[in-house]
């Protein structure tokens, strides 16, 4: 059931693509039985899942069984204190399990996630707190237990683009979960997820508009050389500036997309056929080296302009769209 503040991704299924050749039908068949087994032996540790090493063992274990590799941060979390809000692009159901192999955060999301075929199952166990979007007035209720998890000194991870797109440069970044982050006096890391396949950009793990879990799940145990790029920026904290959610997410949604602009759906479409060709002429390069953690830094005093793609103006708390 859709709320009536829902976002809606302009991408489809046909977005999603191979950008090297697949890997033998034999592998899939290998890739696709690891996998079973693998989700079969996390949920038989039923609320034992919850504890940090047995999820984050689990949500690697998982990512390996389908071929897949991790790269980039070592932490997300920013330090001592207050947790840290964890604000990532969203593209796959694999964002899930990318960002607890890294690090086993508190997640958010919405309710429809939990009846996912085993992202949903793994998720409950793992304590995931789940919104309903079809509610606009229980926003006020689900930002203050954020807040209260933040001052408690969990760390939570929110995707506050609300729905998946293809690539990190579309969908505009919601603002009600960063009023958690001030109210707690919480940073916030703002984290980019790159999908490659043996260093060309790929959108094959994209999982948007009408796509099923089998289907995706058929893709990715097809996928050769899909690797995860977990990108964490210099933490953003309002310290020394008298910044209001508006403002904070757009500084984070500017990291997370790394300076590019928001793409219109049409050029988005576009830049997915162009990457496509020249996947196809391109020799496939060597894997980039990972990236590491960067330091926390404290944003200045002067604020930034809200991005210009934003769909909603920003409202009082009370009439913001249910979308974290």
């Amino acid at each position: 059931m859709n709320g009536p503040w829902d976002v809606f991704s302009d991408c489809t299924p046909d977005c999603a693509a191979h950008a090297v050749p697949r890997v033998p039908a034999r592998v899939v068949a290998r890739r696709g039985a690891v996998f079973a087994h693998t989700v079969r032996r996390a949920l038989t540790d039923g609320t034992r899942l919850a504890d940090p090493v047995r999820l984050r063992g689990h949500a690697a274990a998982l990512l390996d069984a389908l071929g897949i590799r991790i790269e980039g941060a070592a932490a997300l979390s920013a330090g001592d204190g207050p947790g840290t809000l964890v604000v990532a692009n969203h593209i796959s159901w694999l964002d899930i399990l990318a960002l607890l192999a890294v690090e086993p955060v508190t997640l958010l999301a919405k309710r429809e996630v939990g009846g996912w075929p085993v992202v949903g199952g793994l998720a409950r166990r793992a304590g995931t707190h789940f919104i309903d979007r079809t509610n606009p007035r229980r926003l006020p209720d689900s930002v203050r237990q954020v807040t209260e998890l933040l001052g408690s000194g969990r760390s939570v991870a929110v995707f506050p683009q609300a729905t998946t797109w293809c690539t990190a440069e579309q969908g505009a970044f919601r603002r009600a979960t960063f009023q958690a982050a001030l109210d707690a006096g919480a940073p916030v890391r703002p984290v980019t997820l790159d999908y490659t396949q043996q260093g060309l950009p790929s959108t094959v793990a994209a999982f948007c508009g009408e796509d099923t879990f089998a289907g995706s799940l058929r893709r990715v145990l097809a996928a050769r050389g899909l690797t995860i790029r977990v990108t964490a920026h210099p933490a953003l904290t309002a310290a020394d500036g008298d910044l209001d959610r508006r403002e904070l997410a757009a500084l984070a949604a500017r990291a997370v997309r790394g300076g590019r602009p928001s793409l219109s759906p049409a050029a988005a479409s576009a830049a997915v056929a162009v990457r496509r060709a020249s996947a196809a002429a391109a020799p496939v390069p060597s894997v980039p080296t990972p990236a590491t953690t960067a330091p926390s830094v404290r944003i200045p005093s002067a604020p930034a302009p809200a991005p210009p793609h934003s769909r909603l103006p920003d409202t009082p708390l009370r009439d913001t769209p249910a979308h974290v």
